[in-house]
């Protein structure tokens, strides 16, 4: 950029020859290509207005500019450029409304020209940068009727005739500066909406799998909270083990979404949905060309999770050759896409979960040793429902509420029902649980599911204490039904046997089969 050969004189009373005029026209017109193509390089409006007024010195001679800009829901002004000074922070120089000659442009919302800067009361010199024997010129930045700040520059010239020129020229520059500083606040609104849905979306995602999201006050679930709490503190490889169904996801999303990876990805996969061949492109991506329908590129499921968690369901479903692989990402943290040769670095913590008996397939060879050791750092045990049968009115409750939702009208269950649920083994576990609610409020015309309902289901009716042992026939918690059941269940649904423990007679005991509509079991 070719500084301008521009030095100030004191020519107020000499004529502008038209070429001069011409000239200086002209000089204009390539100064504000090139103020408009600095605006449009960056959004940050400190550096490219320190930049504008670069220009405006090297190339037209408008020398010590300043810009001043009105912060959002503010009245006053913030000096956010100063030519010369480019350390300035926004927010150590500030102009009142009507302070000053700068607060003045603001206040009157029009340009400002003055032959000599001294020659006006207002001029307060704070600054120490002006000159007192030049001109001054202060325009005001706007956005149709509304005052977005002011520009001010003292030209090197002091001919009355080109300090007109260069007040219109100096509003053009600064409407341009306008147009910046519109789009680059909409640009800024946009991404505080932004930042605040995301974490408004964060803080609803940590409350859906938060601890509070899981149901459970027995004692085994207590452990497994506290398990839970502690190991989300720290980078730790977890390994979930439990019989399906008893919500291992669910412990997983809590481990992410209380752990200092929080703000990270979350990556989930089901060892056991796919074949090996897609499993290893899956999780460790392909380059184009790899294999018949890599057309491009594709990223894993380990570079997809870095610098936040991996969770690999089933994981004892995977073959021993993919163990290998498996094994040498969770040591090495490095990894090499299907087809490429390219080393690849990333920081993933590994959640991992399984139903099977992982030590079993060690000792038969179905499983890596090494690889067991590596995922079982801190494992972490899912009870079963039938061990924990005091959470299911709690369970049931909530899955309830969710399946209400999908069929958009209001359920509930009688006591009675849940006595039904809490007396069953549910091999399934919570999956078993949620459907059966689920085909029994299908049956429900009113929405209240009853007892008949869930018998409806296909469940057996059982009477077990919350182990699953045999229950005290004198409790005088039991209803006169679960009596019964429990008597018939201890006698091996003899009726004979089941009268002399309730002491009563076949006759009574049968009536009371019939009444209470008990469904014998037949031997």
């Amino acid at each position: 950029m070719n500084k301008s050969p521009v030095s100030y004189q004191d020519d107020s009373n000499d004529t502008l020859s038209p070429e001069m005029l011409q000239a200086i026209l002209v000089g204009e017109l390539e100064t504000l290509f090139l103020v408009s193509h600095v605006l449009s390089k960056s959004l940050n409006l400190q550096e490219t207005l320190s930049k504008v007024m670069e220009v405006l010195d090297d190339r037209v001679g408008l020398e010590r500019g300043l810009v001043a800009l009105v912060p959002p829901d503010q009245n006053e002004l913030v000096v956010y450029a100063l030519c010369g000074v480019p350390d300035l922070a926004p927010g150590d120089i500030r102009y009142q409304p009507g302070e000053g000659i700068v607060g003045e442009v603001m206040r009157r919302g029009s340009s400002l020209i003055l032959n000599k800067i001294t020659d006006d009361p207002r001029f307060l010199g704070r600054l120490g940068i002006y000159d007192t024997k030049r001109p001054f010129i202060g325009v005001p930045i706007l956005s149709g009727d509304e005052v977005l700040g002011v520009f001010a520059v003292q030209p090197s010239s002091s001919h009355r005739e080109l300090l007109g020129e260069r007040a219109r020229f100096l509003e053009m520059v600064a409407n341009l500066i306008g147009q910046s500083v519109r789009l680059s606040r909409e640009v800024e609104r946009e991404r505080k909406a932004l930042r605040e849905e995301r974490d408004q979306l964060k803080r609803t995602v940590r409350g859906q799998f938060g601890f509070d999201n899981i149901i459970g006050h027995s004692f085994p679930m207590r452990q497994v909270f506290e398990q839970v709490r502690q190991v989300a503190k720290w980078n730790t490889t977890v390994l979930i083990r439990g019989e399906t169904g008893t919500g291992k996801e669910l412990i997983a999303n809590a481990i992410h979404y209380n752990s200092p990876r929080a703000r990270g990805p979350f990556v989930k996969l089901n060892c056991a949905a796919l074949p090996e061949n897609l499993l290893e492109s899956e999780l460790f991506g392909h380059e184009k060309g790899a294999f018949t329908g890599a057309i491009s590129q594709r990223q894993g499921r380990f570079e997809q999770a870095d610098k936040g968690t991996l969770f690999l369901d089933e994981i004892g479903e995977v073959s021993a050759g993919f163990q290998a692989k498996l094994l040498r990402v969770l040591q090495e943290g490095e990894l090499e896409r299907v087809g490429g040769s390219r080393t690849i670095k990333i920081n993933v913590r590994m959640v991992a979960a399984t139903h099977r008996d992982l030590e079993a397939d060690v000792e038969q060879g179905l499983f890596r040793e090494d690889l067991y050791y590596r995922l079982n750092v801190m494992p972490i045990y899912m009870p079963t429902l039938r061990e924990r049968l005091e959470d299911v009115p709690d369970i049931a409750h909530f899955l309830l509420n969710k399946i209400a939702t999908a069929q958009e009208r209001p359920l509930s269950i009688t006591d009675s029902a849940l006595r039904v649920l809490m007396h069953h083994s549910w091999p399934g576990n919570v999956r078993e649980l949620e459907n059966c609610l689920e085909r029994a409020a299908v049956m429900s015309q009113d929405g209240i599911i009853d007892r008949d309902q869930v018998l409806l289901t296909g469940i057996d009716e059982q009477v077990m204490g919350s182990h699953g042992g045999q229950i005290d026939l004198d409790d005088d918690n039991l209803d006169e039904r679960e009596r019964v059941i429990a008597a018939l269940e201890q006698a091996g649904w003899v009726q004979a046997k089941a009268a002399r423990l309730l002491g009563m007679t076949p006759r009574q005991i049968s009536y009371r089969i019939q009444t209470l509509n008990i469904r014998v079991k037949q031997l």
